[in-house]
């Protein structure tokens, strides 16, 4: 008997095989049943374990990423908070330095004929020095000083100089220029320079 006639005869027996009696067919036939029957559960078991453990691998994943991106937001916003508090401390020294230079209330005459005494020595020739009342602004409160004065050009830039060394803070605004006749090199020089003084709670209302 050849291969041929066992393939034969194996097709053959399992043409005769009666579904509803397994019982009656041959043992390799139970055989090869019950071996297809334990792969079929082996595969339905490992992918509905798998399918489980891959959910839960994604779901593990995506809250990886989460804690990541929060982990990295809160780390920035740490960073941030640093500079914001180290920017907070430099404004307040560079506030507390600007107070420094407010003048109090006792020092404005003194910086009056600091600011007139400046001009003075500039070259320039006043002819008007006049202090005019002061201007409230919230915590500070502002001294204009109508200034109008005769000289070259280099003397104003001079006295415009002189006036930012001072120690105190003192702007100069609404400055004009023009010569006193055609042709002349004297300038006429209208401005208002402006004092600051820092109000204490007491005028501060």
């Amino acid at each position: 008997m050849n291969l041929q006639t066992l393939r034969e005869l194996d097709l053959n027996e399992l043409r005769q095989i009666d579904l509803n009696n397994i019982g009656s067919a041959p043992i390799w036939v139970r055989n090869l049943i019950l071996a297809a029957l334990f792969f079929a559960i082996l595969a339905a078991g490992y992918y509905f374990d798998t399918s489980a453990q891959r959910m839960q691998l994604q779901g593990e994943q995506a809250q990886e990423k989460s804690l990541r991106n929060e982990l990295v937001f809160k780390a920035r916003r740490a960073a941030n908070l640093k500079i914001y508090e180290h920017q907070l401390a430099e404004m307040k020294r560079s506030f507390g330095k600007m107070l420094q230079q407010l003048p109090n209330k006792t020092e404005i005459p003194g910086l009056l004929v600091d600011i007139s005494q400046t001009a003075l020595s500039s070259g320039l020739e006043i002819d008007l020095f006049r202090p005019e009342p002061e201007q409230k602004k919230g915590f500070y409160a502002i001294k204009p000083i109508q200034i109008q004065a005769k000289g070259t050009y280099a003397e104003f830039a001079h006295f415009v100089s002189e006036i930012a060394a001072l120690p105190r803070i003192v702007t100069l605004g609404n400055i004009s220029m023009k010569p006193v006749s055609k042709n002349s090199s004297i300038l006429t020089m209208s401005v208002v320079a402006r004092t600051y003084r820092y109000l204490p709670n007491d005028e501060n209302q």
